[in-house]
């Protein structure tokens, strides 16, 4: 995998019912986003199933730190583009 690799998490979101996360992965040419709880790949555009099950463990590790991530995220301040 890249060391150029970004990760941006969604703020809590509903869907369907109950709370979810969404987590991306992304380089130049590649995307792979996975939705918490569950840790599902959604979808993904150029990672191997090596490199998403690398990032799939790194989520499920990061779990708390993704959710602590989540809950600061202002919808609107990210829709704005500003940055904290």
């Amino acid at each position: 995998m890249s060391d150029e690799i970004k990760m941006s998490v969604s703020s809590v979101t509903q869907t369907k019912g109950s709370k979810a996360i969404y987590v991306m992965f992304e380089d130049r040419e590649r995307k792979a986003e996975f939705v918490l709880p569950e840790c599902a790949l959604v979808s993904n555009a150029g990672f191997s199933r090596e490199e998403t099950a690398a990032l799939k463990d790194y989520i499920i590790k990061e779990k708390e730190s993704i959710y602590g991530l989540a809950k600061n995220v202002d919808v609107m301040d990210a829709f704005m583009g500003k940055k904290k």
